[in-house]
């Protein structure tokens, strides 16, 4: 199973560069609940410091402010507010939308990223160890993290929102996979 499509041009000139098609797999949707829960946690201590802020510049009648920026420092914490809720409730979904996983004989594919895309393959072949992890919130929801390391740090790969159930089986079939195409090659 290949992860790239070429395709040729109507005008009989040269192919266009080939395109890869998005892997097979979603994370679990409760990686939706997961990281809004992330999101929550930390835009939460965000607005807490800026209300901190705001409060001590309000009580303090701080004169290193210019006299608009003094005047408007309560705009600081809603800012922030308005910056956590919009990341709490469309980033989750976002992510969730663009994050997917596939593994194929001889290949771990994953997509990745918000604005920009990155997708990652990975030979099997080319496999040293196969993590799998668990935060608390993951422990929480059911869900867990796969890490397929190499040698080299850029040729590593990351699947995170798996159900724990999926994450040890993949975690299980790429190592045993790996380890035979190193006895194999030897």
């Amino acid at each position: 199973m290949t992860a790239v499509r070429r395709h040729q041009r109507r005008d009989g000139g040269q192919p266009h560069p080939p395109r890869l098609r998005p892997p097979a797999n979603r994370v679990s949707a409760r990686a939706i609940a997961h990281w809004a829960i992330e999101y929550l946690l930390l835009w939460g201590l965000a607005f807490g410091l800026a209300w901190g802020v705001a409060a001590w510049i309000d009580d303090s009648g701080w004169d290193g402010l210019p006299r608009w920026l003094a005047g408007h420092v309560w705009w600081l914490p809603i800012a922030v507010g308005a910056a956590g809720l919009l990341m709490v409730t469309a980033a989750p979904v976002w992510r969730y939308r663009v994050h997917r996983w596939e593994v194929s004989s001889d290949v771990v594919y994953t997509r990745t990223g918000w604005f920009s895309r990155e997708w990652l393959l990975v030979p099997v072949s080319r496999i040293q160890t196969v993590d799998t992890e668990q935060g608390w919130i993951e422990r929480m929801l059911g869900l867990a993290t796969i890490q397929v390391n190499t040698a080299s740090h850029t040729g590593s790969s990351e699947v995170s929102g798996l159900p724990v159930a999926v994450a040890t089986a993949l975690a299980e079939q790429l190592a045993h996979r790996a380890h035979d195409l190193r006895d194999d090659a030897t």
